[in-house]
């Protein structure tokens, strides 16, 4: 679903258990924000990487997907203060979340 119908479906919803605007426009200036430091977190990670400071996305996934056999990749995420990506799986309904140092590309937690 794009950014754009995501907020409207959310809008929606908020509209229909009696949320008024107000909220509604709360809702969108805090996924507005949150989209602009993931933006902002993806930029860290490439300019990071170029600079040879840490392991592109591909090579992390690379190293990290063949552990997780029989999981269905959801994705990756970026924390440019932490400078770990947090990839995340779901397998027979459990969602786990594998936290990799994008530095050295080793397994800094696991969460279920």
């Amino acid at each position: 679903m794009t950014n754009n119908r995501l907020l409207l479906a959310a809008a929606a919803a908020l509209m229909a258990v009696g949320l008024g605007a107000g909220s509604t426009t709360s809702l969108v200036a805090a996924t507005t924000a949150a989209q602009e430091q993931s933006r902002s977190d993806q930029g860290e990670a490439r300019r990071e990487m170029r600079a040879g400071n840490q392991l592109s996305l591909r090579e992390i996934e690379r190293r990290i997907l063949p552990r997780m056999r029989g999981s269905e990749y959801l994705g990756p995420s970026y924390d440019s203060t932490a400078r770990a990506y947090r990839l995340k799986f779901i397998r027979e309904g459990r969602v786990t979340y594998i936290d990799v140092d994008a530095r050295t590309g080793r397994i800094i937690n696991r969460s279920n």
